[in-house]
């Protein structure tokens, strides 16, 4: 995120279910609109009325795209942070218009009046990745500028036979003497 992007919230129904697309360099976006109707006590009539609609048009790109268009559909209540950005183009008849959209980082259902299932998407690499206990040779950088399927040597210095912190004592504790009383000295 750029320094000095303007990022809300909104929360609102949506109007129609997602629509998903894929651009010509393969990337997914779901378009969508979110409504927003502000209600207003009228202290005078003693009720609530409506105030003015706010209908904010929304982007969501790569995963997040296809998680919205599996989850989300018309009506659904939804809170969606993201960043504002305007857009200037000229209309067809020679007009000069400008949009405001929505780029969402996240999403998900209101649950003020509603329950959700959520289920987690499993994002583990296939085959061997450094850290993976299912991985036989990991990749890891040499330190030359370059990458070896070679475990790392450990360049750390061997401790002293006599360091307290690195081998258990005979009572098994790793804190060696540590918080023992000292020997009586003899005279």
């Amino acid at each position: 995120m750029a320094i000095g992007e303007t990022v809300i919230t909104i929360v609102g129904n949506l109007t129609a279910d997602p629509e998903l697309r894929t651009t010509g360099q393969g990337a997914q976006v779901a378009s969508f609109t979110i409504a927003n109707t502000a209600r207003v006590y009228n202290k005078q009539t003693g009720q609530y009325e409506d105030g003015a609609a706010l209908f904010m048009r929304c982007s969501a790109w790569r995963d997040m795209a296809s998680h919205c268009a599996q989850s989300l559909a018309k009506g659904m209540r939804v809170i969606a942070q993201g960043r504002l950005q305007q857009h200037s183009y000229q209309a067809q008849d020679g007009t000069n218009r400008t949009v405001m959209e929505l780029q969402v980082d996240e999403i998900g259902p209101s649950l003020r009046y509603a329950t959700a299932q959520v289920s987690r998407i499993d994002r583990r690499p296939q085959g061997p990745v450094y850290g993976n206990p299912a991985a036989q040779t990991p990749t890891v950088n040499t330190g030359a500028g370059g990458w070896s399927q070679q475990p790392a040597q450990s360049t750390q210095p061997a401790a002293p036979a006599d360091d307290p912190w690195d081998a258990p004592s005979d009572d098994r504790s790793s804190f060696g003497g540590f918080g023992k009383p000292d020997p009586e000295p003899e005279f």
